[in-house]
């Protein structure tokens, strides 16, 4: 899940951002609403966490820009806790609101809500081959009957490679640059001169490929000068369903 946090309060903001790296999303920081209205026009998010109370322009402002152009699912937060607040600000467009002091497992849970929402037509199970990967419930499985039959032995995976794995699966037959991986799996900050997704790759390959590879085929593939792709293939090199 790719989130745009707009948040000025900067000990809030980095608390956020720990507790949803922490989870496997990738996050953007943005302290003022000039700021976040470049990043919320500018990229893909699939939720935004907008402050009422913003310096520059307020969240309402921002809310009501990002509208004319985007549809992204966006959760108000702020510690104004007036039913005139509340109500003009889904007027403007949020889909939710959520009152500071607040939970991060409640924050958490509604981001995931809104982001099932908004993903509502993609399915929360997905097979390639033998390779079962439950979307819902952050699991992967391989060695099994394949499809929704479920079986097979669960993979380890961390929260970064998870939502790795659910980047390439989504996009089975794509292949996706070393920079669109960033984009989709860390944040804006992310150093496009290292070799973090590299290595992310290799151990994400080395947990659902290397050991099944006895008795299952290869599923993600590097693709020289273009990037990586998930897919089954036949023993010449063919793509397969």
């Amino acid at each position: 899940m790719k989130i745009l946090i707009v948040e000025d309060e900067v000990k809030t903001a980095d608390y956020l951002y720990k507790g949803l790296t922490e989870q496997g999303c990738a996050v953007d920081i943005a302290h003022n609403g000039l700021d976040g209205q470049h990043l919320a026009m500018q990229h893909d998010y699939d939720v935004i966490v907008l402050d009422v109370m913003l310096p520059g322009l307020d969240g309402f402002s921002v809310l009501r820009s990002l509208r004319t152009l985007k549809q992204t699912p966006v959760i108000m937060l702020t510690a104004r806790d007036g039913v005139e607040d509340r109500v003009k600000g889904l007027h403007e467009g949020a889909d939710d609101y959520l009152v500071k002091p607040f939970s991060f497992l409640e924050l958490l849970a509604r981001l995931q809500a809104l982001n099932r929402r908004g993903r509502s037509q993609e399915p929360m199970q997905l097979a390639i081959a033998d390779l079962q990967i439950d979307l819902l419930r952050r699991k992967a499985f391989r060695g099994g009957s394949g499809g929704s039959g479920g079986g097979g032995v669960r993979i380890d995976l961390t929260a970064k490679e998870f939502a790795l794995l659910a980047v390439l699966a989504r996009r089975k037959g794509e292949i996706l640059s070393k920079t669109a991986i960033a984009e989709l799996v860390w944040d804006m900050n992310f150093d496009s001169n290292t070799n973090v997704v590299e290595v992310a790759i290799k151990r994400l390959r080395d947990k659902i490929d290397v050991p099944f590879a006895a008795t299952s085929p290869k599923l993600l593939h590097t693709i020289r000068g273009m990037g990586y792709v998930m897919e089954l293939r036949d023993q010449d090199g063919g793509t397969l369903p």
